[in-house]
């Protein structure tokens, strides 16, 4: 995830803004000595640059900012809409044409008169204007190649669910999915989000596609008993939900907070440091058992090679975090055509749930059956590690298939992790546990997880591995 505050954003926009107020000087210059004609420019480029120009100069640059924080455009949580942003910007500008008027009267030369300076306060007011869009813009396209922009919906169609809209557009990189509300609305405009549905069909919204939170835009005082009923959904269904902190506005005492239009998150996993340090450890970890399991896996790789036809590696698609779909790697144990003829064995299938599992499967190889009883067929996912897809530790990603018999809602939520190479399924049965137990465990692990609790999964895993429980 990745979040514009006031704070990581303000650098940049004091600088973006800084550049256009002294670009649009010098365009002033030039656009009011062009027009004189390629033999009258001596004058402009005569000019005398005085040590009163260069004070004058360097006080512009220093003000500019101070002048735009002064009219609240570093405060991004108060512009709430292009209108407010805009009339901030013209007062902002204003003001700060004073700077190009003791420019003009103290040109000797002439060059800079007082018509420049009506030409450096369009140039100045729409010029910022047209940087901030094309920073915002510039600013979101890096976030999304940084990180995975995040996919919201914000509860609420009213004039304070708009300006969270408008906050959220302006200061993160997620995508806003559309809207709910608690009856049905008509569309809010061709350029917009679509409006989805009713609140009470939240809970179908969240399980047909990717949602990482829910942004509450409800007012509390009319529509507690719906603002209830979406974090209750949420939590279900294992998604973030959030409402903004100023849900008791007073005109003196405000609520103050750092964030996304001072909002508050109800999140349903953990999210501290915790989770960048279990990151390092995926990465070592990765990288470690690469280094000391290559001997095996490359002689795993031959024995499929020489022993059935077909690629070394086999990739599945299947849901990881958020329900985002990743392709998973594993040493080819079942002959070329197996996923082809899984139709026809369905009948045997002896998992209770949705998911799919039989002993002595026919479509699995000599070295294939070797490969899972060992559980070696998993170590190509370290790559899936190295890449963020995984983790070390976490609930096992399911194949596309099984999640679609999935039939509550609150399955869902085991998706709220990311998924890993080893978890509490693997160290206690693994294939020996039932569906509803399993997931028990994957909630279980979300529920309580620390970093200790995941050392202590790998530890058990090792002997786990080595005796070959429940692997089949």
């Amino acid at each position: 995830m990745y979040q514009f505050t006031d704070r990581s954003i303000t650098p940049a926009y004091r600088a973006l803004d800084t550049s256009v107020a002294v670009a649009s000087l010098v365009l002033a210059l030039i656009v009011m000595n062009l027009p004189q004609g390629a033999l009258q420019l001596g004058s402009f480029f005569k000019m005398r640059i005085t040590l009163a120009n260069v004070l004058l100069l360097l006080s512009l640059t220093f003000a500019w900012p101070l002048i735009f924080g002064a009219f609240g455009l570093y405060r991004l949580h108060e512009l709430h809409s292009t209108t407010i942003e805009l009339g901030r910007i013209g007062k902002a500008c204003t003001l700060g044409s004073a700077f190009a008027v003791l420019l003009a009267l103290t040109s000797e030369s002439g060059a800079f008169g007082l018509a420049s300076v009506l030409i450096f306060w369009m140039t100045a007011s729409m010029g910022t204007a047209g940087a901030r869009a094309a920073g915002r813009r510039l600013l979101r396209a890096t976030a999304r190649l940084a990180t995975n922009a995040q996919y919201v919906i914000i509860a609420g169609t009213g004039p304070r669910a708009m300006q969270l809209y408008r906050q959220i557009v302006v200061q993160t990189s997620h995508d806003v999915l559309g809207f709910v509300d608690t009856v049905a609305v008509a569309p809010l405009g061709p350029s917009g989000p679509p409006f989805l549905g009713t609140i009470d069909e939240l809970e179908g919204i969240l399980v047909s596609r990717v949602v990482d939170a829910v942004h509450i835009g409800l007012p509390v005082k009319s529509c507690y008993a719906a603002i209830e009923q979406v974090i209750k959904t949420c939590e279900s269904v294992g998604v973030e939900s959030s409402y903004q902190a100023d849900i008791f506005p007073r005109p003196l005492a405000r609520p103050w907070a750092r964030g996304i239009g001072l909002v508050v998150a109800r999140k349903v996993v953990a999210d501290d440091y915790r989770v960048w340090a279990k990151r390092v450890i995926d990465v070592c970890g990765a990288l470690f058992g690469l280094a000391v399991l290559s001997p095996v896996m490359l002689a795993a790789a031959a024995a499929i090679k020489m022993t059935s036809a077909g690629p070394i590696l086999f990739t599945q698609e299947r849901f990881g975090f958020n329900r985002r779909r990743l392709r998973m790697y594993k040493f080819r144990t079942m002959v070329i055509d197996a996923e082809a003829r899984q139709a026809e064995l369905e009948p045997l299938n002896q998992a209770k749930g949705p998911v799919f599992k039989i002993r002595n499967d026919p479509r699995v190889t000599r070295v294939g059956r070797f490969l899972r009883k060992t559980s070696i067929d998993e170590l190509p996912q370290l790559l899936n590690v190295l890449k963020g897809e995984m983790s070390l530790v976490g609930p096992r990603p399911l194949p596309v298939r099984d999640v679609s018999r999935f039939t509550e809602a609150s399955l869902m939520r085991r998706f709220s992790a990311k998924p890993g190479l080893t978890c509490l399924w693997q160290v206690s049965g693994r294939s020996d546990t039932s569906f509803d137990r399993w997931i028990e465990q994957d909630l279980e692990y979300i529920d309580q997880w620390s970093l200790a609790l995941d050392l202590q999964i790998l530890a058990k895993t090792v002997p786990v591995v080595m005796k070959g429980s429940g692997a089949f």
